[in-house]
């Protein structure tokens, strides 16, 4: 892994998405209806994000108009989908030099308003925004009886040892 804390939060951000896919994968039909369903809408808020983002920093349009999809997909199709975003964002980060983590990126957000972040804010963004969301993830799975997976930093730091 490489040393500078971008590849650290991509890595972090890779190994606890996918030790949140892999619990909710397991278990997702153990939770009631309307709390599966508000998992699933988290979950693709969290991987829409990161989509938008990615072609944020790939100087692409995204196409998207919210910061979610139309229709959920299946959470198969989901979880696989989020899974590969997450490996071009470890990829990404293994190719950019360190001073260009601080170049600009101007682009408009789905709300039409127009910002400008560097890509390592961006970086930063992402890893954080899903931070969140996996806590998110956590209390729901945790209102229905189901253990989230551990997802410390400290775990993460020390497994990658």
């Amino acid at each position: 892994m490489n040393s500078h804390p971008y590849s650290h939060l991509v890595g972090y951000k890779q190994w606890a998405d996918r030790g949140l896919f892999r619990i909710v994968g397991e278990k997702l039909s153990q939770l009631d209806s309307q709390d599966a369903a508000n998992l699933l809408r988290v979950l693709d808020h969290m991987h829409v994000v990161d989509r938008i983002f990615q072609h944020h920093l790939q100087g692409q349009p995204h196409g998207f108009e919210a910061p979610r999809s139309k229709d959920v997909p299946d959470i198969g199709r989901l979880i696989a989908d989020a899974m590969a975003v997450d490996d071009w964002y470890v990829s990404y980060v293994g190719t950019v030099s360190g001073p260009d983590f601080e170049q600009p990126v101007d682009f408009v957000l789905t709300n039409g308003a127009p910002v400008c972040m560097t890509r390592g804010e961006i970086l930063l963004h992402v890893c954080m925004h899903g931070t969140y969301h996996r806590g998110n993830a956590g209390i729901l799975l945790l209102k229905n009886g189901i253990a989230p997976n551990d997802d410390r930093m400290t775990d993460f730091l020390q497994a990658a040892a």
